[in-house]
């Protein structure tokens, strides 16, 4: 056959497309890049799609004289999807390297995004191994709300810090709280100082003036719950009645103040699991850093932070965190309030048992606006209903914390005490270690509010407090 007669050039065409697709059915050829963001109603950027990462293995060294940062994050995901590329979010330092599956990546830098392409596609339903080497000076992010979070250097050392953001500014991942994942995490400091993580001590060595403290989470946890503090610690570990590891590091400038309040840890558990159900992680405690180096105090998993030795209440909050926000971790940003609303409520609740104010009480104070002393913040609560913040800069207002847990109160008086302790044991069980937004909770307390008419009760209850705008009328 002539080779340039049109049978032979469609024969040549008809090859090539059936080659064509035999590697796209092997897999040659017909990948797609993972998404740069999972869409978030407020941090539309913030994570990304493609995979589902299983396990982040941490490898940090920090100077807090020169204040840099190396570090080597091994990531461990199943692919979702076929795979020619994906993203990772890390904001600022520089990579020096990435490989994916032992092998060298490509990779380029666009803000925040972390695009690599590994030598190979991934196939879906793989599980893959990417290792990032990264180093400079970590960044310390303000949010849009005017809060500082991701790395903040202290006196002497630094602490980081996640919601919403900060996490990407001291390693690279999946940073959105639908994406949970195990943690080891290893910190090398100079000796003399010590670095703090989530979960559980996993060894400590020293070698040439420096020591490195490694840690172990072995329960799901979103990156912004995930937390480094370096500096100098009183460190303490003691156990509840039942045997549950309570670690605390405290700043030495603040053990005198900190030692009365941390001493109910055990007892504020022990309250927090007859009420919310067993508690979902495998030790607890807290880190106390010295006022300043923060503005505010986070539910970090296992081990809260406080800037400062915090008040009853404030550990009651943060503890009941690690049911509502670290065990069940909400979908997106918006439900924000499934963390707070509960967390705030938790305050009512322990100030209602220890001889304080009823929740009742508290709820009236605040309806009536005689909650605060200043009138501008009780009338705050009324901004934007809990469900519905109107942007990324309001999700830590008023209408979250406060209409948020007077949400959870009207339920409570709508379906009656038992009923109210059912569904919050049962919530917490269904959705253990698990992402949840406030959909799903509506539709889960609806079915287990009891008979019809408690039913009818708490569907009036979405309409006026949690999606309703302006000060619902409840008497």
């Amino acid at each position: 056959m002539d080779p340039r007669s049109p049978a032979a050039r469609a024969a040549a065409v008809s090859c090539a497309l059936t080659l064509l697709a035999t590697l796209g059915a092997c897999g040659g050829g017909g990948g797609t890049p993972g998404a740069d963001g999972v869409g978030d109603p407020f941090f539309p950027r913030l994570g990304n799609t493609g995979y589902d990462v299983r396990h982040y293995g941490l490898t940090l060294g920090y100077d807090p004289g020169s204040r840099h940062l190396t570090g080597t994050a091994v990531i461990t995901a199943r692919a979702t999807k076929h795979l020619s590329s994906f993203h990772l979010d890390l904001e600022g330092l520089d990579v020096s390297g990435i490989t994916v599956g032992g092998k060298a990546a490509r990779f380029r830098r666009a803000g925040q995004e972390l695009t690599v392409r590994p030598a190979d596609e991934i196939e879906r339903g793989d599980t893959f191994r990417t290792t990032v080497r990264y180093s400079g000076t970590p960044r310390t992010i303000t949010d849009k709300d005017g809060a500082e979070e991701g790395w903040l250097p202290t006196a002497d050392g630094a602490l980081a810090l996640g919601e919403p953001a900060g996490s990407m500014a001291w390693f690279p991942g999946n940073h959105h709280p639908s994406d949970k994942a195990s943690y080891d995490v290893a910190i090398t400091v100079p000796q003399g100082l010590q670095a703090v993580s989530n979960g559980e001590p996993a060894g400590e060595t020293t070698k040439n003036g420096r020591t490195t403290f490694s840690w172990h989470t072995a329960e799901p946890m979103a990156s912004y719950v995930a937390t480094v503090a370096i500096g100098r610690f009183e460190m303490r570990t003691s156990k509840t009645a039942d045997g549950l590891p309570v670690i605390t590091a405290v700043d030495p400038t603040q053990a005198a103040a900190s030692k009365k309040v941390l001493a109910k840890i055990p007892d504020i558990l022990k309250w927090s699991a007859y009420n919310f159900g067993p508690y979902p992680f495998s030790s607890s405690g807290a880190i106390v850093d010295r006022e300043g180096d923060a503005g505010y105090a986070l539910e970090t998993q296992n081990r809260p932070v406080f800037p400062g030795a915090p008040d009853t209440g404030t550990l009651v909050h943060e503890l009941a965190h690690q049911w509502f926000g670290d065990s069940v971790t909400p979908r997106t940003w918006r439900d924000m309030w499934l963390n707070e609303g509960f967390a705030t409520y938790a305050e009512w609740l322990y100030e209602e048992d220890h001889g304080g104010d009823s929740a009742q009480r508290t709820f009236d104070a605040l309806y009536d606006g005689d909650y605060y002393e200043d009138d501008d913040d009780n009338e705050a609560i009324w901004a934007f209903p809990p469900a519905r913040p109107t942007d990324a800069a309001v999700i830590s207002d008023a209408p979250v914390y406060d209409r948020g847990a007077m949400v959870v109160h009207k339920i409570r008086q709508a379906v009656g005490d038992d009923a109210f302790y059912d569904i919050v044991q049962g919530w917490t069980k269904t959705y253990r270690h698990k992402n949840a937004d406030t959909k799903e909770f509506t539709a889960y307390v609806e079915r287990h509010a009891g008979g019809e008419r408690a039913r009818a009760k708490v569907a009036r209850i979405w309409g006026d407090w949690l999606y309703g705008d302006g000060r619902p009328d409840h008497r």
